[in-house]
């Protein structure tokens, strides 16, 4: 299943590269947006509120999964493409004993200090001790989920898309199933669905591991045998490119909670609409970050065999198909705002309909630009080009959080919407400039 992404036409291996990642990210997205369907339907609306305030702390844990699975495929992907398969086993095993030891930590700091984190974004009473509750749990799961990702990572880099799909697949839909089980049928609330994801993440990794140390022994030959099982050489390349995806990441989840606590601040009516706009939003966002997965992997395959030009017209198609499927999925979220809303907002209040109904209008016809910010953010990954990254992230973060503050001053809720295009806007120019001025460099 393995794919050299250095030969055959760049537009075509796009496509047929990204389009799984794409349906697999859909996929995984669904059981995200059950969680808070079925809290809303099932539980009330002071659930939905609860998953969808602790969720902006998950957001915290994600991205130091998604900068070490980012930095562990970039490092894989330019073995593959220069054919140095014989290392690809050493930095497969480095990363996976950094990941436990890393996650050992972040699991005892994230307990102790989950309560701050909550009080920090100004957590209403009534919705505190689930989104606790809720954390703790999804905490514990920390371990499980940064190896799987950083397996399905692995499996991307070596030109490998419909592995990470199936995966991405089968555990979404076993969460959902779940979900249902455990909030319907044994009435476990908010903690159901934190132990639907835990049960979920913990299988999924289990699997992911075992089908990837089946698929690595290909790549052991004679010498090979006898590989290292850690490398700081390795782990010091992985982490160059780990740790500022990570702190991109972590910039964009600082924002968000810095965004939720400014929402947080109107009520529990407005967090509720927040919480279920924001998930179909994050739905969009993380199905067209296929996009920035496979130009990654493209980019960190063509460079290290020194072919510029196919980069370029990766990136080109790149931003083609994001930008289609960017525009396609905003006319589908504006047409059916009504209907998407009330899912989660089955027994809700008119305020959280009309805050939700107001996120979709002000930011959901911005897709264009953030399509081609994502297709450019990924060439610039699989460049190493990290500083650039983190420039374009930080400006379009900084903007939303100042300009959030000072037109909710002015408008109330409806202001910290207003915030989001000005940042989008900003960073997807900042983008299209760096990933301009690598390929001319790199002619």
């Amino acid at each position: 299943m393995n794919q050299d992404l250095t030969k055959g036409t760049p537009s075509g291996l796009i496509w047929r590269f990204c389009l799984p990642l794409f349906f697999g990210a859909l996929v995984q997205q669904l059981y995200v947006l059950v969680d808070s369907l079925v809290a809303g339907r099932f539980i009330g609306e002071a659930a939905l509120a609860a998953i969808g305030n602790a969720y902006q702390v998950t957001l915290l844990y994600q991205a130091l999964a998604f900068g070490a699975a980012m930095g562990v495929s970039v490092v894989v992907s330019r073995r593959f493409g220069a054919g140095k398969c014989d290392e690809i086993r050493t930095a497969v095993s480095t990363s996976l004993i950094a990941t436990v030891v890393l996650c050992l930590g972040l699991t005892l700091i994230g307990i102790v200090c989950e309560n701050a984190l909550l009080r920090l974004m100004r957590t209403p009473a009534d919705v505190f001790l689930p989104s606790r509750q809720y954390l703790t749990l999804y905490t514990a799961g920390l371990l499980p989920m940064f190896c799987y990702q950083i397996v399905l990572g692995v499996f991307s880099a070596m030109g490998d898309a419909k592995t990470p799909a199936m995966f991405l697949s089968l555990s979404s839909l076993t969460n959902i199933a779940l979900d249902l089980l455990l909030v319907i049928r044994f009435r476990l609330g908010v903690a159901g669905i934190a132990w639907a994801t835990l049960i979920c993440q913990l299988g999924s990794a289990f699997l992911a591991l075992m089908v990837l140390r089946s698929r690595l022994r290909a790549f052991r030959s004679g010498d090979n045998a006898k590989m290292q099982r850690f490398s700081f050489p390795l782990l010091g390349e992985v982490l160059h490119i780990a740790l500022p995806i990570t702190l991109q990441q972590l910039i964009v989840s600082t924002g968000n909670v810095l965004i939720q606590a400014n929402v947080n601040s109107f009520g529990s009516g407005v967090s509720a609409g927040y919480a279920a706009s924001i998930k179909m939003n994050n739905l969009a966002i993380a199905a067209l970050m296929a996009f920035d997965k496979g130009m990654a992997a493209f980019t960190a395959q063509n460079s290290s065999a020194r072919k510029p030009d196919r980069i370029r017209a990766g990136r080109n198609a790149a931003i083609l198909f994001s930008v289609s499927f960017g525009v396609a999925i905003s006319f589908v979220l504006l047409g059916f705002r009504s209907q998407f809303l009330s899912l989660f907002l089955y027994s809700g209040s008119a305020e959280a309909m009309l805050v939700g109904k107001q996120f979709f209008r002000i930011v959901m016809p911005f897709y264009l630009f953030v399509s081609v910010k994502i297709a450019c953010d990924g060439m610039l990954r699989g460049l190493g080009a990290m500083r650039e990254l983190l420039i374009g992230t930080f400006a379009d973060l900084l903007l939303r959080v100042i300009c959030g503050f000072l037109f909710a001053a002015a408008w109330g809720a409806v202001g910290i919407w207003a915030a989001w295009p000005v940042g989008w806007v900003t960073g997807t120019a900042l983008s299209l400039l760096f990933t301009e001025r690598k390929l001319r460099l790199n002619r």
